[in-house]
């Protein structure tokens, strides 16, 4: 069973998405949240698994939420799928900086939402490959590296380098394994080492960190990477 936190400051949308979760099987909705400030509270006491928030918040944005809520959070983490208007927006782009496992539209279909929220609780990838790399493409050559990531990403081996450099043209692990003859389980193995090494909380925050620190050029994609909202198979 996921439990589920919905953050939305209108009322009438946070009721239908709760509404939505509960009548699905394998969701329970733990609790509801108005603004960013509810959510880091909730966050912290009701430890759901998922949490679905409004990137734009009154006070406290939907951002500065997320970042204080993996903050404090115990492992595992909640992962946060941030809703939002308008899919080429910086502050989405900000959100997967920070960490978010994933965003969807608000006029996204009921089925295809819940859909989403199952697959991010299964920890599996949720990812719109057309979608983000536009969004990574339009605001990531703005962005520069920290210091931190420079001089983190030496520390990759060759290998744990290209499975970065893959991860952001937008390739699942199975086509990752594919391209380097390697079983799906190697790439698995090398992938965690990546996050682990460049404390990483999501497969979106690797996408973002293979555009800024130029393993991956703008416009430079896998040719057949999937194009819609798509898992991660495991074998």
């Amino acid at each position: 069973m996921t439990r589920l936190l919905i953050v939305d400051d209108q009322v009438l949308i946070r009721a239908g998405l709760a509404a939505l979760a509960a009548a699905a099987p394998g969701f329970d909705v733990v609790g509801q949240a108005a603004t960013g400030e509810e959510a880091v509270e909730l966050a912290a006491s009701l430890r759901p698994d998922v949490i679905l928030m409004d990137i734009r918040l009154p006070g406290m944005s939907g951002i500065t939420a997320l970042e204080h809520i993996l903050r404090r959070a115990a492992d595992p983490k909640p992962k946060i799928i941030m809703l939002t208007v308008f899919d080429l927006d910086e502050y989405v782009y900000a959100a997967l900086r920070a960490g978010a496992s994933g965003f969807l539209l608000k006029d996204t279909p009921p089925e295809r939402l819940l859909a989403a929220i199952g697959l991010i609780a299964d920890g599996e990838m949720l990812l719109a490959p057309t979608v983000t790399r536009r969004l990574v493409e339009t605001f990531a050559p703005r962005s520069e590296a920290t210091g931190t990531q420079a001089a983190s990403l030496p520390e990759l081996t060759e290998r744990e380098t290209e499975v970065l450099r893959l991860v952001g043209r937008g390739l699942t692990n199975e086509q990752i394994a594919d391209q380097l003859v390697v079983t799906v389980a190697t790439v698995k193995s090398h992938l965690n080492r990546v996050m682990s090494k460049l404390r990483l909380g999501s497969r979106a925050q690797a996408v973002v960190l293979a555009y800024e620190s130029g393993l991956v050029t703008p416009g430079r994609t896998a040719s057949h990477a999937t194009d819609h909202v798509g898992s991660e198979g495991r074998r």
